[in-house]
C-alpha cells in the first residue's frame, strides 16, 4: 500500500474513534442534573438574545438524543457557541491551542534530541557505571509528579526571581521589539518545558535502552560481527534503525500524555494553554467550552497518533495499517 493509500485509510479509521468520544463525552456531561445555561444565565452580560440562541441551537427543550444531534450538526459546521464569560468558544480555542502546541512542540523536541541519545549512550554501556547513574536519574524522574515538581519550581522562581512565575508574556509586551517578544516567550516557557521535559525523557531514555539492548543480542546483530563488520557498522546502521523503529510509534502516545499531563502544569504556572482551559471550564461548568475543548484536545491526539503512524510508515515501508 502506497504512503496516500496509508493515510487515507488511517484517517478513516479515526471516524469511528471521534464519535464515540463525542457520545460518551455529551451524555456523561448532559446526564448530570445541572442547567447547562445556568452559569450564562448568571452572568449579567449575557443578553437575553444570546440565552435563546443557545436554547435553540442545544434543543434543551427536546430528547437528549436529539440535543446530542443538533450539538453534532453545530460542531461540524464550525458553531460552537458561548462561553460563560460571553466570549465565543471557537475565539477563545483558537487563542489557546497554538499555547499549547508551542508549549508541547518544545517538550518533545527536546526530549527526543536529548533522550535518544541518552538512551543509546546506556545501552552501549550496559551496567557500567554511566548506565547505573542514567538508571537512577530516570528513575528519579518517573516517580517525581509533575504537578509536585511544578510547584517546586514556582517556589524557586518566586524566591530567586530569576524565572516569570506565570503567564506566557510580560506586562510590556507589547512594548517590545519582535526579537525580545520572542525572548520574553522563551522565558516564559523555560519552566513548564522543564517540568514536561523531565517526566517524558526518563520513559523515552528508558524505552530507547531497552530496545537497543534487545537489538544487540539478536541473531542477525551476532551473525554480522561474526562476518567482520566494525562495531560501529553493527551499532549505527543495523542495529540502531531497527532499535528506533518502536520508538517512532511512541511519538503519538507521548503527545497525548503531553496533552494530560500539560493541564497541571499549565495550571501551576497560569500558562494561558488549552488544558489550563478545560480545568477552568470544568470548575465553572462551562458545558460548551468543556464540549469544544475535549473534542478539540481528542482531535490533537488522533492527529498526533497519525503522525507517528505516518512517519513509521516512512522508516519502515514493511508496516501495514491494521
Amino acid at each position: 500500500m502506497n504512503i496516500a493509500g496509508y493515510i487515507v485509510k488511517r484517517i478513516l479509521q479515526t471516524i469511528p474513534l471521534l464519535f464515540l468520544v463525542s457520545i460518551i463525552s455529551f451524555f456523561l456531561i448532559r446526564l448530570a442534573p445541572v442547567d447547562p445555561l445556568a452559569e450564562l444565565k448568571l452572568n449579567p452580560s449575557i443578553t437575553q438574545e444570546t440565552l435563546d440562541y443557545e436554547v435553540q441551537r442545544l434543543g434543551l427543550d427536546k430528547p437528549i438524543i436529539v440535543q446530542y444531534g443538533l450539538w453534532l450538526k453545530s460542531f461540524v459546521k464550525g458553531d460552537l457557541g458561548y462561553c460563560t464569560t460571553g466570549e465565543k468558544v471557537s475565539d477563545k480555542l483558537l487563542e489557546r491551542i497554538p499555547n499549547t502546541l508551542l508549549l508541547t512542540g518544545f517538550v518533545i523536541f527536546f526530549t527526543w534530541a536529548v533522550g535518544i541519545p541518552l538512551g543509546i549512550v546506556a545501552a552501549l554501556h550496559w551496567r557500567k557505571p554511566i548506565d547505573r547513574i542514567l538508571t537512577v536519574l530516570t528513575s528519579i524522574g518517573m516517580a517525581i509528579p509533575s504537578f509536585f515538581f511544578a510547584l517546586l519550581l514556582l517556589i524557586f522562581a518566586v524566591k530567586t526571581g530569576w524565572f516569570p512565575t506565570g503567564g506566557l508574556t510580560s506586562y510590556n509586551f507589547s512594548e517590545m521589539t519582535a526579537f525580545h517578544k520572542v525572548l520574553d516567550i522563551l522565558h516564559h516557557l523555560v519552566l513548564p518545558v522543564i517540568v514536561l521535559f523531565t517526566i517524558s525523557l526518563s520513559g523515552l531514555q528508558r524505552q530507547m535502552r531497552g530496545n537497543l539492548l534487545d537489538v544487540l543480542q539478536s541473531d542477525y546483530v551476532k551473525f554480522a560481527k561474526a562476518k567482520g563488520l566494525s562495531e560501529n557498522k553493527v551499532i549505527y546502521k543495523h542495529a540502531l534503525r531497527n532499535a528506533v523503529n518502536p520508538m517512532v510509534t511512541l511519538l503519538g502516545f507521548e503527545f497525548a500524555s503531553l496533552l494530560s499531563g500539560a493541564a497541571l502544569t499549565e495550571y501551576v504556572f497560569q500558562y494561558p494553554g488549552l488544558g489550563r482551559l478545560i480545568l477552568e471550564a470544568v470548575m465553572k461548568s462551562d458545558i460548551n467550552l468543556v464540549m469544544a475543548s475535549l473534542m478539540i484536545g481528542t482531535i490533537m491526539l488522533v492527529i498526533g497518533n497519525l503522525l507517528a503512524d505516518i512517519l513509521l510508515k516512512i522508516v519502515d515501508p514493511r508496516v501495514e495499517a491494521a
